[in-house]
């Protein structure tokens, strides 16, 4: 067999695209290179795209409107706490945006439309804050807001003197978010849009017109993600309930100046780009072809990895993957459709397919899949890490990877992803476990309905709460697999809840502390913990494991995994734990290949009767 891994694995895909906001319309591009994430800035101005920044930029980095400066958290190589910088574009200045702060994790990040402020959202051991910081150095710091309870993703009005923050003050402890209004000046709420009990209400941006106030909102009254517009000045709100749609609509963007709100339509996983008018409510399709065009994010800087939006013209700017194609951008206005950053060459590979797994309760859950050519050599299930992430129909170079190899590959959207509505979304709430782990049998009783997931040769994977589960679920479900490769994976937790940052362990105990039914009690967290924890099965996993797990991660922090490793090893377990130096994630597309031939060594190594350790 050829071996062609390294041309699933191209330096240069590109990871994100961050439009900078203002008339000129800037965007920051974050691709992979070999080492680290590199960034270019693309002008459409211009109509140029220019060369590799001269300093490392990742997925929290933001450039200013004027293209001059990169905006990011300074967190010692990874560890996800620190402080904010910003950096000149051809690296020749760099400035502390927070001197004399203690390092803090930031839940949000946006830059006012003028250019002149940072408006961060930040996370100590007090609390959460909204902090507007001076992009010049010159003046102090800001806070406008602060609260022991969770917020998150702070945005600023056209003309500075409003600021939202998602917020769960008016129910503390469940994640079901409100959206508080401050003003600036005066640091007084002006007014709170709370859809409960219907449902959480999220913001996503103000207008960018000068003297309208109005703010996007995705509400979930229905259940479903839906668009809204709301004035917290007068409290006159509209909502889109598109009842011609079944399913989830990703609220994206919106550009006041044309009255068009751009969405992400997701029916079983399956991604349709939309536009809606806000003054007709009608829908138009900008884009239908297998693929995504938004990936959701969770506890970062941005509520999105990745998402098409609304140039400052009003052209829509599509983020485009597909199992089988890289991450590119496309813009598409009157004119038609052009290409600005083409997907890089790979092979030609394989897609999955969408199948719906009906798991012990009747839940229905997705799962995407594909078979190798010829007979399956082994199976291996990947499952997201969050846990309200979601895989979307992108390309991911270790899965076409393993199917070169013989293997066939699958993705569990368990419950607990998001896109699916909010039942899915919050189904994982007090279980500690329980329904992931019958998700996961439920998608390997269906894989092996169709002569694959072999015991003898089928592999559990994911990073963070995936690599939690995939450890899980060797403990609890041990007949299924032969191996697990946990990455940055939790395996004690409460041994890691004292080194968790603080805004980890705040989440967490939202999620710990809920019964099915969101009602909240913290006397659950610690029983909960006891069954999270995958220390506590490791008598009865038969299974080889591979940890792989990050020297500075504040997430997952390094000693938990380490007594996970001895624990099982004491158990007389197969099990082998390695380190890369950075934080939750690693780093660089050799980094990401190295993993997979790492990963496939071990998997060859089970088929050929041996022992990881």
């Amino acid at each position: 067999m050829t071996d062609q891994t390294s041309a699933w694995f191209p330096p240069g895909m590109l990871l994100t695209a961050r439009p900078a906001g203002g008339p000129g319309g800037r965007v920051l591009l974050v691709e992979d290179g070999k080492e680290h994430a590199e960034g270019r800035v693309w002008d459409p101005a211009a109509g140029t795209v220019g060369p590799v920044l001269p300093f490392p930029v990742g997925f929290g980095s933001l450039l200013t409107p004027d293209g001059q400066w990169v905006v990011a958290l300074d967190d010692d190589g990874g560890s996800e706490v620190g402080t904010l910088v910003a950096t000149r574009v051809d690296g020749g200045e760099r400035r502390a945006l927070t001197p004399g702060w203690s390092p803090y994790v930031l839940r949000g990040l946006e830059i006012s439309p003028d250019g002149r402020t940072v408006v961060g959202t930040l996370v100590d051991d007090e609390a959460h804050h909204v902090v507007l910081v001076p992009l010049d150095g010159e003046g102090e710091p800001t806070e406008v807001f602060s609260s022991p309870e969770e917020a998150w993703f702070a945005h600023v009005s056209a003309d500075g003197t409003l600021v939202s923050v998602d917020t769960i003050e008016h129910n503390p402890g469940v994640r079901r978010a409100a959206v508080t209004v401050v003003d600036v000046a005066t640091r007084a709420v002006v007014a709170v849009a709370n859809d409960l009990p219907d449902g959480p209400v999220r913001a996503v941006r103000f207008s960018t017109e000068p003297g309208d106030d109005r703010l996007l909102l995705a509400t979930e009254r229905t259940g479903f993600a839906r668009p809204a517009i709301w004035d917290p000045r007068t409290g006159e709100r509209v909502d889109f309930d598109l009842p011609e749609l079944d399913g989830e609509t990703l609220v994206l963007d919106w550009h006041p100046a044309s009255g068009r709100i751009l969405l992400v339509h997701v029916d079983h996983g399956k991604h349709r780009l939309l536009v809606l008018d806000e003054s007709t409510r009608e829908l138009e399709v900008v884009r239908d072809r297998p693929g995504a065009y938004a990936e959701p994010d969770v506890a970062a800087e941005f509520p999105y990895y990745w998402k098409s939006f609304f140039a400052a013209d009003g052209a829509v700017v599509v983020l485009a993957s597909g199992w089988t194609t890289p991450l590119h951008v496309l813009r598409v206005d009157a004119a038609g459709e052009h290409v600005v950053v083409p997907p890089v060459p790979v092979p030609a590979g394989r897609r999955l397919e969408s199948a719906t797994v009906t798991s012990a309760d009747g839940t229905g859950v997705q799962l995407w899949w594909a078979a190798p050519a010829g007979e399956a050599r082994g199976t291996v299930l990947d499952i997201h890490g969050g846990p309200n992430l979601v895989t979307v129909d992108q390309y991911r170079p270790e899965l076409q990877a393993w199917l070169e190899r013989g293997f066939a590959v699958a993705s569990l959207n368990y419950r607990g992803s998001v896109s699916f509505g909010r039942a899915i979304r919050e189904g994982f709430w007090g279980g500690a476990g329980d329904r992931e782990i019958e998700d996961v049998a439920a998608a390997v009783g269906w894989l092996r309905g169709r002569g694959l997931a072999d015991p003898a040769s089928t592999f559990i994977t994911g990073p963070s709460y995936g690599g939690h589960l995939s450890l899980l679920s060797v403990g609890r479900l041990p007949d299924l697999f032969a191996g697990a490769f946990a990455v940055v994976a939790m395996a004690d937790w409460a041994a890691a809840w004292p080194e968790m940052n603080a805004a980890i362990r705040k989440s967490w105990s939202s999620f710990l502390s809920m019964d099915p039914s969101g009602a909240f009690d913290p006397a659950r967290v610690e029983p909960a913990l006891v069954r999270f924890s995958a220390i506590n099965y490791v008598d009865d996993v038969r299974a080889s494991v591979w940890l792989f797990q990050g020297a500075r991660d504040t997430r997952t922090p390094p000693e938990q995994a380490r007594r996970y490793a001895e624990a099982l090893r004491q158990a007389g377990g197969d099990v082998v734990i390695e380190w890369f130096d950075a934080g939750h994630e690693p780093t660089g597309i050799a980094g990401a290949e190295a993993e997979f031939r790492r990963q496939l060594e071990l998997a060859e190594l089970t088929l050929a009767g041996g022992r990881w350790s």
